[in-house]
């Protein structure tokens, strides 16, 4: 979802919580173990005896034990846990907090963060508990009292504080932040109909998306799209004129604009804070010169100068017109340009039990992207798990000749489209 875009109602994703694919051919080796990290964040301290679950249910020929699949369940329930847990301590600063000190109390925790200590002490004994954080020394049985002491662990604190790691993986949390307060509303969607909006979802599902995509863009896009010399050679002629559809934050933008010093680039987005943010981000990266922003409907691009590329980094499967989008991007982009999407690295069709990706990806469509397209109707309702035939149906009926796959590799959850003309 890179700062999706779309049609009226829809609002940007600056970039989701990374992860792996692993799909021979189209997805990256190194993301199917971002995958693994992904999920394993959400249960990383479980019981050693938890069963594998996808491996057993695909391996076994007998029915599931009502056991095994209350152990399931109760290891899920141990993971969300842990994922909310996250939520406290990215969102109270106090990551960075213990990522700074070599070791902090309760009391110092609440001190440099302006918390409350009885809230500190209990989620620092919680954090130990789980192993996200290590109990340098327990708290002393005497009468002085003497208070635990705990530490982060560098390789948890990149994880957990490095927004620039391709392992920073703390945005993830905030997408379970988002849903909570919305879960009422999402129960009255799926009775009566209608959607949840990214709009409604609020700050926590802006920044999860740009910041966990971030990483990705800043260090892999440039070197990804030199590796595929029909796109490269557009997009560094000098003078090229790029379209980022559905910028959000802008963070897709501005590392296009860092990998072509020589192009000018456009952003685009129906939702106007996460534009203000993508000029805020512009002007601190240094490249507001050749970059500009604008609040603006992807669908209504017709009379636009010329293109020469144009790129939809995750923001596809979002939107609820997406044929409108794609016909008005490929009006404005040269017969010679590239048109490229990013979307999902899902499997070609459904499998049960399906692996990481495509698991983790209803996830997010059970709970943020089918609930978004679907509340500006007429909606086609893609959801996230857009399978490959899908996007070329979506492109054919805008005018697209045919779709390929571009050979890009070890990109997190992702896959890369050339649609062509």
């Amino acid at each position: 979802m890179s700062d999706g875009a779309g049609s009226k109602g829809r609002t940007g994703k600056g970039s989701r919580a990374s992860g792996g694919a692993g799909r021979a051919g189209t997805a990256p080796k190194g993301a199917a173990a971002r995958a693994d990290a992904a999920a394993g964040a959400a249960a990383a301290t479980a019981p050693t005896t938890q069963p594998d679950v996808q491996q057993a249910t695909a391996a076994s020929a007998s029915p599931p034990t009502a056991e095994a699949f209350a152990e399931r369940l109760l290891a899920a329930a141990l993971g969300a846990v842990e994922v909310l847990s996250v939520y406290l301590g990215d969102r109270l600063g106090w990551y960075q907090a213990l990522a700074q000190a070599d070791t902090l109390t309760a009391e110092e925790l609440a001190g440099v963060t302006d918390t409350q200590e009885r809230y500190a002490r209990e989620w620092l004994e919680q954090q130990a508990a789980v192993g996200i954080l290590e109990l340098v020394r327990p708290a002393g049985q005497d009468a002085d009292g003497t208070p635990a002491v705990f530490r982060l662990p560098p390789a948890h604190a990149e994880v957990l504080t490095d927004e620039h790691s391709l392992a920073f993986l703390a945005p993830l949390a905030r997408f379970f932040g988002a849903i909570g307060p919305e879960l009422p509303r999402l129960l009255e969607v799926y009775r009566h109909g209608g959607g949840v909006s990214w709009a409604e979802l609020g700050d926590d599902a802006r920044e999860s998306q740009s910041a966990g995509n971030r990483p990705w863009f800043e260090r892999r896009l440039g070197p990804a799209l030199a590796s595929v010399p029909a796109v490269h050679d557009i997009l560094a002629a000098p003078g090229a004129r790029i379209l980022d559809v559905g910028c959000g934050m802008g963070w897709s933008t501005i590392s296009l604009a860092r990998a072509y010093p020589q192009a000018r680039l456009v952003g685009i987005d129906v939702d106007a804070p996460s534009i203000t943010a993508a000029r805020a981000n512009a002007r601190a990266e240094g490249v507001e010169e050749r970059v500009e922003f604008r609040a603006a409907d992807a669908a209504e691009l017709a009379g636009a100068e010329p293109f020469d590329a144009a790129f939809a980094f995750e923001c596809i499967h979002d939107m609820p017109r997406p044929v409108e989008v794609l016909g008005a991007v490929r009006g404005v982009v040269r017969i010679d340009g590239a048109v490229v999407v990013m979307d999902e690295a899902v499997a070609d069709e459904l499998t049960a039990p399906a692996d990481q990706v495509d698991r983790l990806m209803y996830g997010y469509s059970l709970f943020v992207c089918l609930p978004d397209s679907m509340s500006s109707p007429p909606s086609v309702a893609t959801g996230t798990v857009m399978r490959p035939a899908t996007l070329r149906r979506y492109a054919q009926q805008a005018g697209f000749a045919d779709v390929e796959v571009l050979p890009i590799q070890d990109f997190s959850f992702f896959r890369f489209y050339r649609l062509l003309s």
